[in-house]
């Protein structure tokens, strides 16, 4: 898929926020410990998402569109015997449902999962959390993984930080025999939400939203009637970046507000302006940008996912901003392709980066180099002097939904053009 883009056009009006994909993916996974069916809301229409549904429906899953973005879905006849291993094998966020398969059958037989090329994400962490809860696991050459347990037992397991990890293991704690204490868990708000569901389904998890919870096992959950998935925050900032990228004014909704702080005090300290209410977020961009330094880190510090549309804001800053990104290893790949378009930046190592602005940028071929990346090309393209053209545009709808049509309403020029056969 390409998309081509005629840059220079303000961007102005309302914006819907669509439902967070990395809170559905967790959310839809843990089905699987559920008795009966559950109704979701504002269920994003991406590919990732769809992929995790199909992945489901290979095992028995019934799912059930009820609406644009809602859903019915019930696990009660799922066998994981016919668990489709090649598409599981193509998504990255199938990586979640170790936990709940391993809960609810004892014994699976996965593939390890695919993903994003933004460098090295080892499955360990999954593996030992689940072993910490009396899994044992083995692998064979062709990186199929084999794991089973008798039972489930709670533990004290130190995480890292690691969101997927913590994740799984929750879900795979919920229903295990006696107190699972975690450590240094993660608690970014999709963690958050995951833990909340599960409370309301019967669960007892103690903690939610700092980074030690406290998990006393239950015999049984019970889907909740329904649930609506929270807005996804990284789409937000990424609406943030693109008004003030456009000088123009957008109004975003709705918003979790808790949720934003560090976004909205770094495009704050570049002297963007902004209004924020319980629900809605106004960003009008300005006349002239600052410089900044911007670290990653866990929540609530910046979002990974956000480095790369701000990395591009840099470009259109005055003064030298640095970069640094501890979390990927090849997560920097996008400033290769900003550089192509005029940006001043040198990569200073595989988690740093310097870029000094303003630069105006011009319209060229410039590829997707994944989800977060794409889309900082969509927003460079949006305001690159000419046409830009973005090949392997395909793995921005991984993560955001419709989103050349929803930035043409806007004001924006994109065409998008599917590969031909």
């Amino acid at each position: 898929m390409r998309l081509i883009i005629r840059g220079g056009k303000k961007l102005q009006g309302p914006v819907k926020v669509m439902g967070y994909k990395n809170a559905a993916l967790p959310l839809l996974a843990s089905t699987l410990l559920l008795k009966g069916e559950t109704k979701f809301q504002n269920i994003p229409r991406l590919t990732d998402v769809m992929s995790l549904l199909e992945i489901l429906q290979s095992m028995g899953a019934k799912v059930e569109w009820l609406g644009e973005h809602e859903l019915k879905i019930d696990t009660r006849e799922v066998d994981p015997k016919h668990l489709d291993k090649k598409k599981m094998k193509r998504l990255r966020g199938s990586i979640l449902l170790l936990g709940p398969m391993l809960s609810r059958f004892k014994k699976i037989v996965v593939p390890e999962p695919g993903g994003c090329a933004i460098g090295n994400r080892p499955i360990d962490e999954h593996l030992q959390v689940l072993q910490a809860l009396g899994a044992k696991v083995e692998t064979d050459d062709e990186g199929c993984l084999f794991l089973h347990a008798t039972k489930l037992t709670g533990n004290y397991v130190i995480q890292r930080f690691s969101v997927t990890g913590t994740e799984n293991l929750v879900m795979a704690a919920a229903l295990a025999q006696g107190r699972t204490s975690i450590r240094l868990a993660a608690a970014e708000p999709h963690v958050q939400e995951l833990c909340r569901f599960l409370n309301k389904a019967g669960a007892k998890i103690k903690g939610v939203g700092t980074h030690e919870l406290e998990i006393d096992g239950v015999e049984k959950l019970h889907a909740p009637r329904s649930w609506t998935v929270m807005p996804d925050y990284i789409e937000i900032g990424t609406f943030a970046v693109a008004a003030a990228l456009t000088r123009g004014e957008l109004e975003i909704s709705p918003v979790v507000p808790e949720y934003l702080d560090a976004i909205l005090s770094k495009l704050g300290s570049l002297g963007v302006k902004y209004q924020i209410t319980d629900k809605t977020l106004k960003v009008q961009g300005v006349g002239r940008m600052d410089a900044f330094q911007l670290q990653t880190n866990i929540y609530p510090g910046f979002p990974t996912d956000l480095q790369a549309p701000f990395g591009l804001l840099a470009t259109q800053c005055h003064g030298t901003s640095l970069i640094h990104d501890p979390l990927f290893e090849s997560r920097l790949g996008y400033i290769n392709e900003l550089i192509k378009m005029g940006a001043n930046a040198v990569i200073a190592d595989p988690h740093r980066v310097v870029i000094t602005g303003p630069t105006p940028l011009r319209g060229t071929e410039i590829r997707s180099l994944d989800l977060r990346s794409g889309a900082t090309m969509v927003l460079a393209g949006l305001i690159a002097e000419g046409e830009t053209v973005i090949h392997d545009a395909e793995v921005v709808y991984r993560g955001y939904e419709a989103l050349d049509g929803r930035l043409n309403a806007l004001g924006a020029e994109i065409l998008k053009q599917e590969n031909e056969l």
